[in-house]
């Protein structure tokens, strides 16, 4: 018997009489064609699925080395540059340390209260009062207002204000209102409130 004969015994097969629902009445050729085409299908199939998933892995694979790379470039310039940093922070704290002594404590405030009515004076304006107000807590530190009502000229005013930027103590201004004074045009009064910051200490917290 030829090993070609299978192959003739499959060109004589009429694929239009094969029946599909009983495979076993097929001749022995065409079953062992569908058996072969059978395994090619699975193998083939298999493999897709395989290579699929070692794609999945390898893409997942080079991420995390590309991240990881990234951490190790940023890792990598913080040791290069940890003393540049280790000194950036103590001028960071020295810093800070000027700002902490700008802020008064409660015993400071009757000198700021001065400091203020002087500024005043020495613009040529008349204090008509300085009122402190409710503490405000924040986060980190405590707001005192002071409410501050004052007489004098357009330019003694300016000059005040710009006065208060020169005290030896953290001092923003807000809620300004200037209006006239009388019948006396060159005359006006502004009320304004000016606010300084202290530390919040644990009796604040409580």
């Amino acid at each position: 018997m030829s090993w070609l004969d299978p192959l003739k015994e499959l060109n004589e097969i009429d694929l239009a009489n094969l029946d599909l629902e009983n495979v076993g009445s097929w001749p022995a050729a065409a079953r062992a064609l569908l058996v072969v085409l059978l395994f090619i299908v699975l193998v083939l199939g298999g493999y897709y699925y395989h290579v699929a998933a070692l794609s999945d892995r390898l893409q997942a694979t080079e991420a995390e080395e590309l991240d990881l790379l990234r951490q190790f470039e940023r890792k990598s310039f913080e040791a290069v540059n940890l003393e540049a940093y280790k000194a950036q922070l103590v001028e960071m704290r020295e810093s800070f340390g000027a700002l902490v002594s700008q802020l008064p404590s409660d015993t400071e405030v009757p000198g700021l209260l001065e400091d203020i009515s002087a500024k005043g004076e020495l613009n040529g304006l008349r204090i008509e009062s300085i009122d402190l107000l409710d503490e405000v807590l924040e986060e980190f530190y405590v707001e005192l207002p002071i409410s501050i009502t004052a007489n004098g000229s357009y330019h003694d005013l300016g000059a005040f204000v710009s006065g208060m930027a020169g005290l030896p103590r953290i001092v923003t201004l807000h809620d300004f209102e200037i209006v006239m004074d009388g019948d006396e045009s060159a005359n006006l009064r502004m009320d304004l409130v000016a606010k300084t910051y202290r530390y919040k200490d644990e009796a604040d917290a409580e």
